[in-house]
């Protein structure tokens, strides 16, 4: 059905009189703090523990606003006769907010979840150099970050989670020793008796075959026949 021709401009005009017939409210800040959404682009969090110094963040970053710094340390090995292992250890992780445009690019790329939204956004300063964020001041932002929302009800169990619940689950399997039923022995001393045909009784089972030659009988008996 095609459109009434005037129907959007009388839609638009509706909404311009509803919004007019309401009172206007201004929110007094900063006496009253708004009540921001949970994805806000407020500040950029740092989990520490998380990062693995790939730099895939700066090397993403438009703005090169990122700094990291990090060196190699040798972990021993776990098992005798082990070979040791090279790690990375950081060193600076800092921000340049004077730079950055929120673009969140740094966040979507890092590939072990150490970059987080903050809400917050009250870190003005009266010189240019202290919006330079260290790891120390990043780690501070972490404790605003909210918790993700909840899963929908129907929705599908995350790989991670489901990952994870499967190699617990394989190696509960390989822990427990396996459970042998009782009675083994003599259902296999049952197997290998020989079973006689369905329907048939003791007395038929007993007879001779036709392929078998008869017994011969006593002497003394040719003359009863």
């Amino acid at each position: 059905m095609a459109p009434i021709p005037g129907s959007g401009l009388a839609k638009g005009l509706a909404v311009t009189l509803r919004t007019m017939t309401k009172k206007s409210v201004t929110a007094q800040y900063p006496d009253a703090q708004p009540d921001l959404p949970p994805r806000t682009r407020g500040v950029i969090g740092l989990l520490e523990e998380n990062c693995t110094v790939c730099m895939l963040c700066a090397r993403e970053c438009p703005d090169w606003c990122i700094y990291i710094d990090s060196h190699k340390e040798t972990v021993p090995p776990a098992t005798p006769g082990g070979r040791e292992r090279s790690r990375n250890v950081l060193d600076r992780f800092a921000i340049d907010f004077s730079l950055c445009m929120y673009c969140g690019i740094c966040i979507e790329v890092c590939p072990f979840d150490a970059l987080f939204w903050s809400p917050e956004f009250e870190y003005a300063e009266t010189d240019i150099r202290d919006l330079t964020h260290e790891r120390d001041k990043l780690r501070e932002w972490m404790w605003t970050v909210p918790a993700p929302p909840a899963l929908d009800p129907g929705a599908e169990e995350p790989k991670e989670l489901a990952a994870a619940r499967k190699a617990a689950e394989k190696l509960a399997a390989q822990q427990t020793p396996p459970v042998t039923e009782p009675h083994a022995d003599e259902q296999a001393r049952a197997a290998e008796r020989p079973t006689r045909p369905h329907g048939a009784s003791k007395q038929q089972t007993d007879q001779p075959k036709p392929d078998q030659p008869k017994p011969d009988r006593p002497t003394g008996q040719e003359g009863r026949e």
